[in-house]
């Protein structure tokens, strides 16, 4: 059995039978218009890194996502998907109430369906963490 708890045009999806997710939903299903928001890097808006630290990287890039999802008519709730990819996975874990911290800040107590990856490199020199988003905004 599915749990469907919904909230507009949105269902989050979780197993019955499961441990509760902590910090992201298992699924979303939704109905709407679809944004989709490329790699965001924690760059400003004329492609320079402010800092090389790490937590500060992802507040940047993560309203990165959001000024691209203000642009489309959204909001921190109507993201699906999030998908990070992180260069460090030990300062990830060292750091995580911090990010946590930053998140909240930035997109405040939703948490849409998430995956983290570590990777060996991101494209852009200096760059520590990179997002890719979805959003799908009720009609």
């Amino acid at each position: 059995m599915v749990t469907l708890m919904s909230t507009s045009s949105f269902e989050f999806l979780h197993p019955d039978n499961w441990v509760a997710s902590k910090g992201y939903t298992n699924g979303i299903a939704a109905e709407g218009r679809q944004v989709f928001v490329a790699g965001q890097v924690g760059w400003n808006a004329y492609a320079e890194f402010e800092s090389d630290d790490f937590v500060a990287q992802v507040e940047q890039a993560l309203s990165n996502v959001m000024q691209i999802l203000v642009k489309a008519g959204s909001k921190p709730n109507h993201l699906v998907r999030l998908n990070w990819y992180l260069t460090d996975k030990a300062e990830y874990v060292a750091r995580q109430k911090e990010v946590g911290e930053v998140y909240r800040r930035v997109i405040g107590r939703h948490f849409p369906a998430m995956t983290l990856l570590i990777v060996t490199g991101l494209l852009e020199a200096g760059a520590k963490v990179e997002f890719e988003a979805t959003a799908v905004i009720p009609k």
